[in-house]
């Protein structure tokens, strides 16, 4: 009852039988593959998708999740059906009795009982029970298949190896040929063992790989996080300095002015007064009246000394207005003490200087932006063509090793053949690039780019030894020393590099090549000038 009912949970809802290859929907029901793949294919014209067997419905044609561990109990199951399954003797049929031997030459089955009245000659060869007798027989000349033909690489009969179409084949017996068989594969399961354990122990490198650049990003993300808190911070500050310094000097400009205003207001009523005077004294008609005036006997042209005394009103006017600034400053003295009135004296200096000093900090932030994108470096993917054979390149053909042991690669004008470097596939022509390249801890190391045109053999085949290239050399056998080359030319950089990430960054139509070590802060080693004149590519070059 177990086993039926265990039979029963292995069929497919759709075909009703054994699960082949069973998938699971996301609502946990499971289907063979090839059984689901035909309903959904169904489903589509409709444009609704829906499972079977609880009629759950799915906005988009649903993922198929294998279902690995239902397919091992599935395999499992059938393993133990086979091994279960009890093969009778063909001979005894009112009562099945359990077969004990096989004939190959009958194709029939014996127990103990018929196995003794079998035929005992050569030809009639017994082996344990089996159902599957034909496969052994040869199907052509119905004769049990007992050689091995290595030319054909296959299982043949007597007439076969004397008189069939494999007559004169050398030819094995078939444990002889199967133990041969055996040792290969033995051999090749050792190859394929040990090709495993490399390509996992890769996987581990990378995935450590990975991890690290996971852990270093995240740390950098958290340390500019933190800088542009306190860059925020910092301006916040100085914004509300720079505003409460501006409202200030407003402030006391303002009482100034008025205070200036307010005595020229008085001075107009005062004119105006002697003005009205003046013409009531025109309007009259007697002589005495007019000459007689006490308010007018002093009088004066206006030209004159009364020009002069308004002109000396006006610089003693002048001279208030300085007062009024001292006087401000005390004011300010008042408000915020000597030190904020010193200030004040010098403000708009101050101001300017400052205005200056934050449109060049924008400025710089619009540099940094134009110049890297604010996106990631460039995927550079190396051109195995032309590497050179003292060099392995990994399988994302994006890690170079120096090979101790030459390689096999053949002999192509494109490859590199007297120095251990390799060029990128990809090129460019136009705009602004960058990518980084993670160095060894040892050796003497080339970055930077090539034409392509660059020489493949001798020594100005060389990165930064011709025309055709420039490149920064890092030299770990003597103390990180670093120099920039092009055209065999030399610019040493004398700070040690602290870091094994570089930044390579090329302006193409400015014709700036600079170099970078990708350390906090980032720090600029050198940029070179020049004329691009030919698609530029990523070259790469290590050796000890």
């Amino acid at each position: 009852m177990a086993s039926a009912g265990l039979r029963k949970e292995l069929d497919c809802s759709i075909c009703l039988s054994l699960y082949t290859d069973p998938v699971t929907l996301r609502c946990g029901h499971n289907f063979c593959r090839g059984c689901i793949d035909q309903v959904l294919n169904t489903q589509e014209g409709s444009g609704v998708y829906f499972c079977l067997e609880c009629r759950e419905e799915f906005r988009e044609r649903p993922v198929l999740q294998r279902n690995i561990t239902l397919r091992n109990v599935v395999e499992d199951f059938l393993s133990t059906h086979r091994e279960d399954a009890i093969i009778c003797c063909t001979y005894c049929i009112h009562s099945p009795v359990p077969a004990v031997r096989s004939c190959l030459m009958c194709e029939a089955s014996f127990c103990d009982q018929h196995l003794r009245v079998h035929s005992k000659g050569p030809e009639h060869v017994l082996t344990e029970p089996s159902t599957d007798l034909k496969k052994r027989k040869c199907p052509v000349h119905k004769k049990v298949l007992e050689y091995y033909c290595t030319e054909d690489s296959a299982c043949i009969c007597v007439s076969c190896s004397l008189a069939g179409k494999h007559r004169g084949h050398r030819v094995e017996m078939l444990d002889e040929a199967s133990e041969k068989k055996k040792k290969k594969l033995k051999d090749v399961l050792q190859k394929l063992t040990t090709k495993r354990e490399k390509t996992e122990e890769r996987v581990q490198s990378l995935e450590e790989r990975r991890r690290k650049a996971q852990e270093k990003a995240s740390g950098e993300a958290e340390r500019v996080t933190a800088l542009f808190i306190d860059i925020r911070g910092r301006l916040h500050n100085l914004e509300k300095k720079i505003l409460s310094k501006i409202s200030r000097q407003d402030e006391q400009r303002s009482r100034s002015l008025s205070y200036l205003i307010c005595k020229l207001e008085i001075k107009k009523d005062e004119l105006s007064r002697k003005m009205r005077h003046i013409e009531e004294l025109c309007k009259m008609s007697d002589p005495l009246t007019v000459l007689q005036d006490p308010d007018t006997g002093d009088l004066c042209d206006p030209e004159e000394g009364g020009g002069d005394e308004e002109s000396g009103g006006h610089g003693g006017g002048d001279e208030d207005t300085g007062g009024d600034d001292g006087g401000d400053e005390d004011t300010g003295g008042d408000d915020g003490g000597d030190e904020d009135t010193g200030g004040d004296d010098g403000g708009d200096w101050g101001l300017e200087l400052i205005s200056h000093t934050l449109h060049t900090i924008l400025d710089f932030i619009k540099g940094v932006n134009v110049a890297f994108y604010v996106q990631d470096p460039v995927d550079i993917l190396l051109d195995v063509n032309t590497a050179s054979n003292n060099i392995l390149i990994s399988d994302d053909l994006k890690t170079i090793v120096w090979a101790e042991i030459r390689q096999n690669r053949p002999y192509t004008a494109e490859r590199f053949q007297d120095y251990p470097q390799v060029m990128s596939s990809s090129r460019f022509t136009s705009g602004r690039h960058y990518w980084d390249a993670e160095i060894g801890e040892t050796g003497v190391w080339r970055v930077g780019v090539c034409y392509p045109s660059i020489a493949r053999r001798g020594w100005q085949s060389l990165i930064g030894n011709n025309n055709k290239s420039w490149g920064l050399c890092i030299d770990q056998l003597h103390d990180d020393h670093c120099l920039v080359l092009h055209d065999s030319r030399e610019i040493d950089i004398p700070q040690q590099m602290y870091s094994d990430t570089l930044r390579i960054y090329v302006d193409y139509e400015a014709g700036q090549l600079s170099f970078y070590e990708l350390r906090d802060p980032i720090r600029h080693l050198y940029t070179v000038a020049a004329t691009f004149t030919e698609p530029l590519h990523f070259a790469l070059c290590v050796y000890f």
